[in-house]
């Protein structure tokens, strides 16, 4: 096991009607936020109303930039920073789903940068001061409700780039299964291979004497794959839903990957499919995944062998056990084939024409600069990158 410094302060609200006390959990930190959302759909749900009247009881003022889109793009994060700076915000308050706290951070950490807040992403600048951000998750996916991570898009550049930071972790964030009963079934489905993919990146590992965190990790994804099949079918349990949803935030919120070597190969790849074609994150996870795995498990054949049989429930002789793995493989395959995901990039609408640009993107080998390989378990650079995209086209 590695050395670790593992700092989660985020506090979480969760249950039924927990929404409604936003405005009273809030006054102690703010005297103005502002309220920050996707499209219509917090305005169809009365969630809007809601919260608005929370906010206007507890005396909090705010003002509000909805317009969040998937994949959060850097121009909204930029009307953001200027709405802050202008209206004297001291919280920003993100209702909504991965992209909304994505961007929430964004601007937050923003509005004390003395420059283009782009430049953080993209040279991994220091961030020294935030605004607070708090949350209210209608999409549970990202995580982003207990990380310090934030995920951008820059439209222009057609690139999509994570941050990290301790500054970002929200202050606090309110978790209710019932504001998850109208997900509509792709949405449900993307948000369970984004989860999953958080944990996949953590828990393959060449770090040996991982006991505590493989057990985590392999506790989480069984939760999810059994308790996601049940809200696909009835998207209004609401104890599959709390199960499917916590499981989500421990899934990201950094716990499981101390002490071991991470990955992130799957999420370098996948964000170049979003930065160019505007995928939806989790079906390019679903895609890149199991891809993935084919191409590096002989790197090590023992933690593949202990994902296919402790998570994926393979039996089978151990004499044989690249045959075990490629059945955990193809049960991955086939369990994200009954969330409805897609299993190839064509079924993405991803051609051939742009793959070896996506693979030098993704490992920096397209900028002329040093290439920087993608993943922990085995490095993978731009040609690599491009045979994974080939396996899954």
């Amino acid at each position: 096991m590695l050395n670790f410094d593992f700092y989660a302060p985020a506090r979480i609200l969760f249950g039924r009607d927990t929404q409604k006390e936003i405005g009273a959990l809030l006054k102690p930190h703010a005297k103005k936020v502002l309220l920050h959302y996707g499209g219509g759909s917090i305005k169809k749900s009365g969630l809007y109303d809601t919260v608005v009247d929370s906010l206007k009881e507890s005396g909090v003022d705010f003002v509000e930039l909805g317009g969040v889109k998937p994949n959060p793009r850097l121009s909204l994060v930029y009307e953001g920073i200027a709405l802050c700076k202008k209206e004297s915000v001291d919280l920003v308050l993100a209702v909504g789903g991965g992209s909304a706290i994505d961007s929430a951070k964004a601007i937050a950490m923003g509005v004390y940068y003395d420059g283009d807040v782009w430049d953080i992403y993209e040279e991994s600048k220091p961030v020294d001061k935030a605004l607070p951000v708090a949350t209210i998750l209608t999409i549970p996916a990202a995580g982003s409700e207990s990380s310090g991570d934030t995920v951008i898009t820059n439209e222009e550049k057609q690139m999509k780039l994570g941050y990290g930071s301790p500054k970002l972790r929200p202050l606090l964030s309110v978790m209710n299964p019932e504001l998850f009963f109208t997900l509509p079934k792709n949405q449900i489905a993307n948000g369970v291979a984004d989860m999953m993919s958080h944990v996949f990146e953590r828990y393959f590992t060449n770090t040996t004497h991982t006991d505590l965190t493989d057990g985590l990790c392999e506790a989480i994804l069984k939760t999810i794959i059994k308790n996601a099949l049940l809200v696909i079918k009835n998207p209004q349990d609401y104890d599959a839903w709390a199960e499917v949803g916590f499981a989500g935030t421990v899934a990201h919120n950094g716990l499981v990957g101390m002490g071991r070597e991470q990955d992130w190969a799957c999420h370098g790849m996948e964000h170049e499919l979003s930065a160019i074609y505007d995928v939806a994150h989790g079906a390019g996870l679903a895609v890149l995944t199991p891809g993935w795995m084919q191409y590096v498990y002989k790197d090590n054949i023992s933690m593949f062998l202990q994902f296919a049989v402790n998570v994926m429930g393979v039996n089978g002789s151990y004499r044989d056990p690249e045959g075990m793995i490629l059945e955990g493989i193809a049960r991955l395959r086939e369990f994200f084939a009954k969330m409805g995901l897609p299993a190839s990039l064509a079924a993405i609408g991803i051609g051939e024409d742009q793959l070896e640009l996506m693979a030098k993107k993704a490992t920096w080998a397209a900028y002329g600069n040093e290439e920087y390989p993608l993943g922990g378990l085995k490095k993978l650079y731009w040609q690599d990158v491009l045979e994974i995209y080939k396996l899954v086209k």
